[in-house]
Parts: C-alpha cells; structure tokens; sequence
C-alpha cells in the first residue's frame, strides 16, 4: 500500500521504497521525484505521465483520463496515432519505440500508462517498474500465465504503484455485489456463471495474406516478443486480439471484466483445475469459441461471518458457446436480461452486468423491499484517479499488481483450456504449471523472439 507519512528529508515513505528497492536489485534507476530533491509530489502536484499506446482501440481515450495530470511524453510505434493524438499535447515529448522513452526519459517521469497489444504489456511494464515508475497497464494484466506471475513479483520487489484496467473494479455496483454476498443474503455461492458473445477475427483460419507495411509503422516494434509474421490490416490496429500470437480473445478483453465481482466477491485466489466443456472453430490461427469450467477450493475470507468460503465452479462461456448456457432452475430469459454474470447460492441468484458496473438480486421481483446491506467497501474516486491518488501517496490502487495478477493467472488458464477439451487439466497455482499435462505447460509461458526475453524474478 502506498504510504501517507513523509521522512525528514522530505521524499515520502513509498518513494523511499521504491529507490531503496532498486538499489538492492542492483539498479541505479531512480523517478524523477526522488532525484529532484523537492519531497514527494503533493495531491495538488501534478504527475509527469508517459503514454505508451496513445491510438487504437484504447489508447487516446486512456491519455485523456490522465490529461488533468501533465502529459510529458507520448509513445506509439504508429506514426498516425502519435500525430493525431500529439496535437492534442503539443507540449508533449514524441517517441517511437517506448525502450528508448524510458531509458531518456525516466528521470523526467512519475508513471507511464501502457495500452498496445497483450503481447507486449509485460514487456513494456517491467521495463518502466525497473526505473522506479507507477504503471497503469491496460487489461488483461498480460497474455500468458507466467508473465501475469512476473508483473506481480517485479512490483513487489520495484514497490511501485500499479494498477491494471479493468474498470469495473472501481464501480460501486462491484462493491455492492460484494457486500450483498458477504451479507450472507444468497447463502453459500456455490456457481457462478458468465457469457460473453462476439470476438475478434472470427472466422480467419489462416494467416491473411501479406501486405506492404504502412510508411508510418514500425511494424517488426509492434511485433515485440512474438514470432515474426507480415503485416496485414486484418490483424493491426484492431483484430489483433483475436490472434493467438498477440490477444486473448473475449476472456482477456471482456471477462476480466465481467468477472470482477466474482473475483473480489469470492475472494477466488486460484483454482484447483480448469476444463473445457465445449470448442468450437479451432484453428492454428486465432481463438475459437469455447466453454470452461473452473473449480475453485474452499478458501478464507475475512469478510464473512464464517470467515471462509465453500468450493465453488465458475463456468465460461465465449463466442457462439454462450449458447451453452442453461439457465439456472427457476429463472426465465426475461430474469436475466442485461446481465452477464451470474451468482447461483443456496439462497437466491444475483446477476451482475457490463464491467461489473451494474447489480441486481434476480428475479426482479427479488428487489421488492430488499435492504441494501451495510457499505463494507470504500467507495472509489474512479479507476484512473484511484490509481493517481495512489501516486500521490494515498491508498494502494484497488487492482494494483498484487491483485490484479493473481487474477488474470486463472483466467487465462481459460485460453490455455480450449487446445485440451473434456480434459480436467488439474492445476497447481503456487508452482504455476499443469501437474497432469505437460502439453499444457507448453503454454504457460510465451515463447520469445530472440532479443526480447524476459528473465524471472526471485524476490
């Protein structure tokens, strides 16, 4: 958590940690704020931002939330993404290729905020946590299991402020969904399920053909650490996420979202197995539409009156497998519209919608006099301004590093899931591999081009 108190020498406890940290790590790298000799940034001071992704999907809309803050360096292997959004920063510092912002730069910085590809986000990530800068990472936290692993661990040992993307973890309904089910006011959660339709290049089985790299893009950059392949428009700036070389597909786009509530609610950890119950599509060049199934232990959880938590199967269902989905006994398609994930306890069910950002007891008819039950849960400034609060000194972000990988570790266990179907592919968390599928180890980890390793962490 970040610290409130300052040392007599005027940096603040959480600055002093994080210069200290990399010290010991064998790094000189120390933030821009430490070197100055001013103290730590007060609330009213504004941050030096850099933004790695600044177009796309994402990115531009990313740099606005942090605009109220001084954007002091913009980063995109697109030349138009750069020009369109730099114009909206004049003062602002271009680059193309983001190791180069961070190796001149990072004495300029406070934090960057990385929204490119998922392929990429570690990379990126680790390198701004080794010069002692705040990260705001986009979701999911990374694209495989073993990276997710390696954020966690790197921001322990930099003892930066992190947080990922996945705005719906500062939503009041999320903190409410919590509250409901820590209130015991559906009894034990023994299912949970989520659908979650559509995707990206759905349908291409093969590699699209070649086509000329544009002028304006650095396209082996944008490659990174994945194997080289030629540039097609079919795959940047969009679909890319729909590639097994770059994305996640839905459940890295989408259900880490939606399983917000679940995670925190259920307080989750990781599982004991995770097993697709259903593939369709399968092809060796992007996701296909598939349903699994992961089962979670009995676990801890200081928020109940018991203090713990009884086993509990979440189900994912994604693409045209949504169609797999049976509604839970008593419910009626009209219950459950306009939610996506649903809570089944030994009590009642409860439905959660969008990033998490709306609750309701189900049926409707549920709602009728109900209590809201006591605010457990601080409330969030908002997702971004959580993550600057904690910049400034003030509480840990909500989906900092600590949280936020653990959790994207079991849910891309899901897009490891779908190459083994009908396979219970038993899981061991602490030591991150399969213990009765060395196959399905294969994709734990990323393979790596030459010249983009990345190296574990002992901490």
């Amino acid at each position: 958590m970040a610290e409130k108190g300052m040392t007599k020498t005027g940096i603040t406890r959480r600055e002093f940690m994080t210069a200290g940290a990399a010290a010991l790590a064998g790094f000189t790298f120390v933030p821009r704020h430490v070197l100055a000799g001013s103290g730590g940034q007060a609330p009213s001071e504004k941050l030096n931002i850099g933004c790695i992704g600044v177009g796309g999907m994402q990115g531009g809309n990313d740099v606005r939330s942090v605009s109220r803050e001084n954007i002091y360096a913009l980063c995109d292997v697109d030349a138009n993404h750069l020009d369109k959004t730099g114009a909206k920063y004049p003062k602002a510092k271009r680059y193309r290729d983001f190791r180069e912002m961070l190796d001149k730069e990072y004495k300029n910085l406070d934090a960057v905020t990385i929204t490119i590809p998922d392929h990429m986000h570690a990379s990126v990530a680790l390198r701004a946590m080794e010069r002692g800068l705040a990260v705001y990472c986009q979701k999911p936290l990374t694209q495989s299991v073993w990276e997710a692993r390696l954020l966690t661990k790197a921001a322990k040992k930099y003892g930066v402020v992190t947080q990922m993307g996945n705005q719906g973890y500062s939503s009041v309904a999320t903190r409410i969904a919590c509250e409901i089910i820590w209130n015991g006011d559906l009894g034990d959660i023994t299912e949970v399920h989520s659908i979650c339709g559509g995707g990206f290049a759905r349908g291409v089985t093969q590699w699209p053909p070649a086509e000329e790299v544009p002028s304006t893009l650095d396209w082996d950059l944008w490659t990174g650490r994945a194997a080289k392949r030629p540039y097609s428009s079919k795959i940047h700036p969009i679909h890319w996420r729909g590639y097994l070389d770059y994305g996640t597909q839905m459940v890295g786009d989408w259900g880490i979202h939606m399983l917000g509530p679940a995670n925190w609610a259920l307080q989750l950890g990781s599982p004991t197995s995770v097993e697709c119950i259903s593939v369709e599509g399968v092809n060796p060049v992007t996701y296909p539409s598939y349903a699994c199934r992961f089962e979670f232990p009995a676990r801890p959880n200081r928020y109940m009156p018991t203090k713990k938590m009884p086993p509990v199967v979440l189900t994912w269902y994604e693409g045209s497998k949504v169609s797999d989905f049976v509604l839970p006994e008593g419910l009626t398609s009209q219950d459950i519209k306009g939610y996506n994930e649903f809570f089944v306890g030994t009590k009642g069910y409860m439905g959660t919608g969008g990033r998490g950002e709306s609750v309701r007891l189900i049926p409707e008819g549920k709602m009728a006099g109900y209590k809201r039950p006591p605010e457990v849960l601080k409330r969030s400034p908002g997702h971004f301004q959580d993550w600057i609060r904690a910049c400034k000194g003030g509480d840990a972000a909500c989906s900092n590093f600590s949280i936020a990988g653990p959790y994207t570790e079991w849910i891309l266990l899901g897009a490891i899931s779908w190459r083994f179907p009908n396979q219970k592919l038993l899981w061991d968390g602490k030591n991150l591999r399969f213990t009765n599928n060395d196959k399905a180890n294969d994709y734990v980890k990323p393979h790596f081009r030459p010249g983009w390793e990345l190296k574990d962490i002992t901490i």
